[in-house]
């Protein structure tokens, strides 16, 4: 928990805490580790980058974006292990990186582990953060997007993040410069059971 552990938080510590998120539910999603680099990168803008570039926008206590910018060779790692964990043969997977089967698995994963994200800090900033639907483009190796959205003083980061496979894939994110302070004490409010969770609980499944 950031608050239980700190009376100032940051940019920085929002962005790890995505970070987490990210390789949280890819870890889980394709059964393979996720990890990303101790190094935050200081840039000027977000790009969406070949082969697959993906952004969520979100707003709310604090406003952003988060852009992911996966490689082809990356992309289809992780389609492949998502897929095979759901069980699917090799005979029933697309084949090419530009299949909308692995465009739309990507987008189902970036829902996820950026609403992963917006409840962690929801409840651990007492706040209440929206996100959008992905959007989602297959680039051409020559073409790169830069997306602006309005914010008053821009903090935009960069890290790198790693799949088991040694591939890479690349997150940024932008959102206002901002720091929250803990002006008392102050308990995170309870976080909602899933209906998977309540089902567990009542020995459902």
């Amino acid at each position: 928990m950031l608050i239980a552990k700190q009376q100032t938080i940051t940019c920085d510590d929002i962005l790890l805490s995505l970070c987490d998120s990210v390789c949280n539910v890819l870890t889980t999603a394709t059964n393979d580790k996720i990890t990303y680099t101790p190094m935050i990168q200081k840039i000027n803008n977000t790009t969406l980058r070949p082969d697959i570039g993906t952004f969520v926008l979100f707003t709310g206590t604090f406003s952003g974006m988060v852009v992911l910018n996966f490689p082809k060779e990356t992309a289809m790692e992780l389609y492949r292990s998502y897929m095979h964990l759901m069980g699917l043969p090799d005979s029933d997977l697309a084949t090419n990186y530009t299949s909308e089967e692995v465009s739309n698995t990507l987008g189902e994963l970036m829902n996820q582990m950026v609403g992963n994200f917006t409840a962690k800090i929801s409840t651990e900033l007492n706040g209440r953060i929206h996100q959008s639907q992905p959007k989602m483009l297959s680039l051409p190796h020559q073409v790169e997007i830069n997306i602006n959205m309005t914010l008053d003083h821009p903090e935009i980061s960069r890290i790198t993040f790693f799949t088991a496979g040694g591939n890479v894939f690349y997150l940024e994110l932008a959102m206002d410069h901002t720091e929250f302070k803990l002006a008392r004490d102050l308990a995170p409010e309870e976080r909602q059971l899933t209906p998977e969770e309540i089902m567990a609980q009542a020995g459902l499944v």
